[in-house]
C-alpha cells in the first residue's frame, strides 16, 4: 500500500502585518523600510533592504529607478523590494 502524504509549504506564512519601521528616503517617505519578522526574514540579508511601498503608488517607478530596487512579492496591500545598499 502506498500512502500519498501532503508536503508542508517551506515558507513561513504570510503575517497579517509588516513591521515597517520608517520612511526608506525620506521621513515622508510611503515607500518604507521593512522590519524582520518570521516572514520577512526569508528576504533579509546584508547586501540589501528590504523596502515596501503601498501597491499603486505612483512612485514605485522613480523609486525603481533611483534605488535599483528588485520586485518580491505584493504582501498585505504593499509591493516588497529588495535595494541594495553600497557595500564599496
Amino acid at each position: 500500500m502506498i500512502l500519498a502524504i501532503p508536503l508542508a509549504a517551506c515558507t513561513a506564512p504570510a503575517p497579517t502585518e509588516l513591521p515597517l519601521i520608517r520612511g526608506y528616503r525620506a521621513p515622508a517617505d510611503q515607500c518604507q523600510l521593512v522590519g524582520e519578522n518570521a516572514f520577512t526574514n526569508q528576504y533579509l540579508d546584508h547586501t540589501a533592504d528590504l523596502v515596501a511601498c503601498p501597491v499603486g503608488y505612483e512612485g514605485t517607478g522613480v523609486f525603481v529607478t533611483e534605488t535599483g530596487a528588485v520586485f518580491l512579492e505584493t504582501l498585505t496591500g504593499y509591493d516588497l523590494f529588495s535595494v541594495p545598499t553600497n557595500q564599496g
